[in-house]
């Protein structure tokens, strides 16, 4: 319910009830805090001059050897 109040404005009953539950509730209200704050840096991320395409895919060959290493734990990599 706190996700959905912070998306669209619930009626004023159920704002009631979330406001109650947060003043006893520290996790919620630690949640609620945490979610204003992602919020908030994907704002300032998506008004930003920053490029969006700084991150470019793993080439194939590295993409393999990740895949190698995950499923084959045991081996030791001796490449590195």
């Amino acid at each position: 319910m706190v996700s959905e109040s912070l998306e669209r404005k619930p009626p004023f009953y159920q704002r009631m009830g979330i406001r109650i539950h947060l003043f006893m509730c520290k996790f919620c209200s630690r949640y609620r805090k945490q979610l204003l704050l992602i919020k908030e840096v994907l704002t300032r991320y998506n008004e930003s001059d920053f490029p969006k395409d700084v991150f470019e895919p793993l080439p194939e060959k590295a993409r393999e050897k990740m895949k190698h290493v995950l499923n084959h734990p045991e081996e030791e990599d001796s490449t590195h």
